[in-house]
């Protein structure tokens, strides 16, 4: 499947637009939301202080990962591109994976700007990684919540993964921080939705495509990218341990299917399919505000942002599926030039899109 031009960048600059939207309408309910940005339909990007758009940690935490990937495949942009996708790729080990992500995690827990109400479980989790623990006694082992897959993105955008490949860096990358197999699969599942629609998957094929791979997922333990995970968590066996995982995203992609059969617009997403605190919800709102808009990424961010549960990461999500199906056609070049972060973007970006 060829890859949808500029699908990094559009995804990517959608998921910070996304959350940049969502940030100031987060713990606020539905009529606060309207009373203050009005409705959805005319939501726009916010300024936050000056002329730039801040964001959450949730595009903080999605830069870490793409980074450090691009260093687990050692080398500068250019190299990479010399060496090809391919060669690239392959050196993306579970050893070298792991270490880079738990630098950028770290470096990410002692930047002074993460002071955007950063999640417990990633506090509490990059604290035990700076101490030099395995990972598997560092993650937090319960926690299902979004801040495993608000930040995998750039692991379905990396050129040249395999498909298992693709889907242990998803599921190690969450594991580092939240254990419990529900956050794996929600990631795994956002980051094959963002693969799936970067090469060209159409919408209506889409909620279909995530249930067939979710089924055909159910009892795959990737073994090599989570060492004793399962047995940590006194799971029984490590295929009961990650069915759980797929048969709760399974439940909420059900969910969502079902919203979208009444398909009302005006409805709160958050009531309609959930509020997105937990991983698997977040993914199954966010591909819910995609697809009740029929795939229009402004008016998909603005119906995630306008929300009363995670907005930000919701939007984040929806913001990244819109731009990896369509590139930066929708994202307005002055909404993109004026995001925090909008340097580091352009950078992984044309990395990735140039090697693709």
């Amino acid at each position: 499947m060829k890859r949808v031009g500029k699908a990094v960048a559009g995804s990517l600059f959608g998921l910070a637009i996304g959350d940049a939207m969502g940030y100031p309408t987060e713990f606020l309910g539905m009529a606060q939301i309207t009373a203050k940005f009005g409705p959805w339909e005319k939501m726009g990007l916010p300024l936050s202080a000056g002329d730039v758009v801040r964001v959450t940690d949730d595009t903080q935490m999605a830069l870490a990962v793409g980074e450090a990937l691009v260093e687990a495949s050692a080398g500068e942009p250019g190299a990479r591109r010399a060496r090809g996708a391919g060669a690239a790729a392959a050196a993306l080990s579970p050893a070298s994976v792991e270490a880079a992500l738990r630098k950028h995690f770290v470096a990410w827990l002692h930047d002074p700007d993460n002071n955007r109400a950063p999640g417990q479980t990633c506090l509490r989790a990059c604290a035990a990684l700076e101490r030099g623990v395995r990972w598997q006694d560092a993650t937090i082992m319960g926690s299902k919540g979004c801040g495993a897959n608000m930040r995998v993105t750039p692991v379905a955008l990396v050129p040249g993964l395999g498909s298992e490949q693709r889907a242990g860096i998803a599921q190690l990358q969450a594991a580092l921080t939240h254990g419990h197999p529900t956050a794996l699969a929600a990631s795994d599942l956002t980051a094959h939705a963002t693969w799936l629609l970067a090469h060209g998957c159409e919408r209506d094929d889409l909620l279909p495509r995530l249930r067939a791979y979710a089924q055909e997922s159910r009892h795959t333990y990737h073994a090599e990218w989570l060492g004793d995970l399962a047995a940590k968590a006194g799971a029984p066996d490590p295929r009961s341990f990650i069915a759980f995982g797929w048969d709760e995203c399974l439940r909420a992609l059900d969910t969502a299917a079902a919203a979208l059969r009444v398909k009302d617009v005006s409805r709160d997403p958050s009531e309609a399919v959930g509020a997105g605190w937990i991983a698997e919800e977040a993914l199954a709102t966010a591909l819910y505000c995609y697809l009740v808009v029929d795939g229009d990424p402004r008016a998909a961010v603005a119906r995630a942002a306008h929300s009363s549960g995670d907005s930000d990461s919701i939007a984040a999500l929806a913001g990244a599926f819109a731009g990896a199906r369509s590139g930066l056609t929708y994202w307005p070049p002055e909404w993109r030039e004026a995001l925090e972060y909008e340097g580091r973007i352009s950078r992984l970006a044309a990395a990735w899109d140039d090697a693709a």
